[in-house]
């Protein structure tokens, strides 16, 4: 019996130190994966007319080529560019956001990447800000009603 239940304790150690090396390899999974520096880019206040171009900065930290499909975003008003060959593992690239900074107010865009990524299949990017008018252009009007000095001597 001693026998019986020694050699079932050790069938157990070796089953589960053997799925626990199964497990971390596939944790290790080959494959692309994309790792953003940023994923919001703050305009703060943007004059009219201005512009309102930003880059995403992303690198490549799988094991295999990323490839990304054409993103997609909130409004027409926001327009991505992005690279169409493969990157490869460990490269490094930009995602350039364009805004269209013709009308004030307030800014929150997002756009959606999709790629062939392992874990991160789509990542959101977001801008956001302000849109400002541009302050008026007339010179400052002297007050008439305080005068100037006048130097009076007797």
């Amino acid at each position: 019996m001693k026998k019986l239940s020694l050699t079932l304790i050790t069938l157990f150690l070796i089953m589960d130190v053997s799925f626990a090396q199964n497990q971390d390899v596939a944790e290790k999974a080959n494959g692309p994966e994309i790792t953003f520096k940023k994923d919001l880019h703050d305009y703060g206040q943007i004059l009219v007319n201005s512009d309102g171009s930003c880059t995403f900065e992303f690198t490549n930290t799988g094991n295999e080529p990323l490839i990304l499909s054409q993103p997609r975003s909130s409004c027409g008003c926001t327009v991505p560019s992005w690279p169409r060959q493969p990157i490869l593992p460990g490269e490094t690239d930009k995602i350039a956001v364009t805004y269209n900074t013709s009308k004030p107010g307030p800014i929150n865009r997002t756009v959606t990447i999709m790629s062939n990524a392992s874990k991160n299949k789509s990542v959101v990017l977001r801008i956001k800000g302000t849109v400002v008018a541009k302050p008026d252009e007339s010179l400052p009007e002297k007050d008439m009603g305080a005068g100037a000095p006048v130097n009076r001597s007797n």
